[in-house]
């Protein structure tokens, strides 16, 4: 944990790792708290129209085991991977802490997942087994005989053919001992969001929670405090959802709240942090830039808000200004991704915040700029962001994908992928993936930037900006924009939008194209797929449409 220090500087200088060789995130999680506090809350179902539901420490252990025990009952054993098909909910965070008592491997996955991705992640994995709803059961029916490894299917609704969650439970009622786990030993399996390719397994060890803890804190402004109490939008099944809110706070002892909405909704989001008293959220850049269209938030709505972390795509100033003003909170931006999770962030408690860039490396990890062949950079010179290993919170290695593993690493460095630029005094600026930077007449131009500048401007709600072929310029800038509300699209629109960007960045930079669409390509965590975007824009420029 970080200690509480009141610059930077202490805090690098007085944080050390303590990473036991025995460790087990079921027993950090729950077994712990459940022996000193069986009484305390750990989560909060949100219900519009009644108090939220409420599950103990206590509760959660009792359930937890009976779920171990009839996992083991159906052969699943230590190293075994089940997969988990869930909203946010309890059951969700049941059957994560049962897998760990187990020394199984959990492998969570999106419930907004088509059958293909199921399919896909499912069979890569080698899942044993899946718990889900009904919904997800539908889908795995028409997938089971592709999917040689699997051989039971649970179902928190009543599903004919499934086995019932519940009864499942009940069936197996008692005391389960969670296995003696190392802490190098893999528990978790997220698959990459599959923005630049097919998604990859990444696996990780029981550490991986401890390794998220700095990363947590620093942002979240050295949590815990008195009555904080955790929220997302995010699915559990992400990272984001599950590294950087589910587990975190239940170490922490501090309450989640779940909602069962799918879909990301600014208003149900506001009256869910009004109506359960969140004081502590972590809200992804798209989500945020979706909350600005909602007017006057703090005079509709009474928050309690003391942090709001942000992570997995660039925030950008504007969206960092708007919190300033409309919420009075300081959006502290972190970074990382799935292999290696929550390196660089924020944390306004102590001066370390900029708009417009991500943060400092937090306490415990060092991140570069490199070039190519894994040397820093200049500050101010264009790179590879970079972490350098060993690290806790590093994942172990792709599933069944050596090639891939090592392709991830330079060195002592794991790269990113993701290009930044390293300022003088530390702070690292976020320039944009390595396919997402635009060539265009000589320049590098990241997407970030001119995506931040387009949502300033009054009638856009969401926008893409991506690199289009051009036989003169070699790529020119392309917008692609989702409007707001009682706006409609025009040529004349097209070029105020236009005009906005070249006035207030550059000439080279403003999207020569701007095209208005209804809907932006998402994956289930939040991020734009401007790989669908530009693969657009490829067929656009070679006369396909």
């Amino acid at each position: 944990m970080l200690p509480l220090r009141d610059t930077y500087e202490e805090l690098v200088r007085d944080f050390a790792w303590e990473i036991p060789d025995r460790f087990n995130i079921a027993k950090a999680v729950c077994d712990d708290w459940a022996e000193r506090e069986p009484g305390r809350v750990c989560l909060l179902h949100y219900q519009p129209d009644r108090d939220p539901d409420e599950l103990t420490y206590g509760a959660l252990r009792e359930k937890a085991d009976a779920l171990a025990n009839g996992l083991r009952s159906l052969g699943v054993a230590r190293g075994d991977r089940v997969a988990l098909l869930l909203p946010q909910g309890f059951e969700a965070a049941i059957a994560h802490v049962a897998i760990y008592k187990l020394g199984a491997i959990a492998v969570p996955q999106a419930l907004l997942f088509g059958v293909d991705a199921l399919a896909y992640r499912l069979s890569a994995s080698g899942a044993k087994c899946v718990i889900s709803n009904a919904s997800g059961v539908a889908k795995i029916a028409q997938i089971a005989g592709e999917l040689e490894q699997l051989s039971h299917v649970i179902s928190v609704d009543e599903v004919p053919g499934s086995i019932a969650f519940n009864q499942l439970v009940d069936d197996h009622a008692g005391r389960f001992e969670t296995v003696d786990t190392g802490a190098d030993d893999p528990a978790l399996m997220i698959f990459t969001s599959g923005t630049t390719g097919p998604p990859k397994g990444a696996l990780h060890a029981h550490r991986v929670l401890l390794g998220h803890l700095p990363g947590i804190q620093f942002p979240h402004e050295f949590l815990p405090q008195q009555g904080d109490l955790f929220w997302t939008p995010a699915d559990w099944a992400w990272a984001g959802g599950l590294l950087n809110v589910l587990l975190p706070a239940l170490y922490f002892g501090v309450p989640v709240v779940s909602s069962a909405a799918q879909k990301f909704d600014p208003d149900t989001a506001f009256r869910i942090m009004e109506k359960t008293g969140v004081r502590n959220a972590f809200i992804p850049p798209t989500a945020l830039k979706m909350l600005r269209t909602v007017d006057r938030p703090s005079e509709r709505y009474s928050l309690k808000l003391r942090t709001i972390g942000s992570g997995g795509e660039s925030l950008g100033k504007e969206t960092y200004a708007w919190a300033k003003r409309e919420l009075g909170i300081t959006i502290n931006e972190f970074y990382g991704q799935t292999e290696c999770n929550l390196v660089l962030s924020s944390c306004g408690q102590i001066g370390v915040t900029r708009a417009g860039a991500i943060g400092l490396a937090v306490p415990g990890h060092t991140v570069a700029v490199i070039d190519a062949e894994g040397r820093e950079v200049a500050p101010g010179t264009p790179g590879q962001i970079a972490v350098r290993s060993p690290d806790p919170v590093m994942f172990l290695r792709y599933w069944n994908n050596d090639a891939a593993t090592r392709a991830k690493f330079i060195g002592e460095w794991m790269v990113t992928g993701d290009q930044g630029i390293r300022h003088p005094d530390g702070y690292i600026e976020f320039f944009g993936r390595d396919d997402d930077v635009i060539t265009s007449a000589g320049y590098r131009i990241g997407p970030g930037e001119i995506e931040d500048c387009l949502t300033a401007h009054p009638a856009v709600a969401l926008a893409a900006a991506v690199g289009k072929p051009d036989p003169l310029r070699t790529e020119i800038v392309k917008a692609y924009i989702v409007l707001k509300k009682h706006y409609r699209s025009s040529h004349a629109l097209a070029g105020e939008i236009q005009d906005w960007v070249k006035v207030r960045l550059s000439a080279h930079e403003y999207p020569r194209e701007v095209e208005f669409v209804d809907t932006m390509p998402l994956t289930t965590t939040g991020k734009v797929i401007r790989r669908e975007l530009r693969d657009r824009a490829v067929r656009e420029a070679r006369g396909y449409g």
